[in-house]
């Protein structure tokens, strides 16, 4: 049984877009962001949800864990300074 890595050998040629089919896909955006549909939802604005009902209290699901967490985080900023 072989194990080893396979090679990757990269074709470039399957990567590359030829140029007319490049410009037709930018067009095609272009085209859709400039849609009325997509200027309309843009002027819409977002709802915050600042009361989820499964929002955590203390923004953590476990408080205690993200507090050992921020202070592992100073620690180590401490450490390497």
């Amino acid at each position: 049984m072989d194990l080893s890595y396979l090679r990757f050998e990269h074709d470039a040629r399957a990567a590359v877009l030829p140029p007319d089919l490049a410009v037709l896909l930018v067009g095609v955006a272009a085209r859709q962001a400039a849609s009325p549909t997509a200027r309309a939802q843009a002027v819409f604005d977002r709802p915050v949800a600042l009361d989820l009902p499964f929002r955590p209290a203390g923004g953590a699901f476990d408080v205690r864990q993200a507090e050992r967490l921020r202070r592992w985080d100073t620690e180590m900023k401490a450490a390497f300074t």
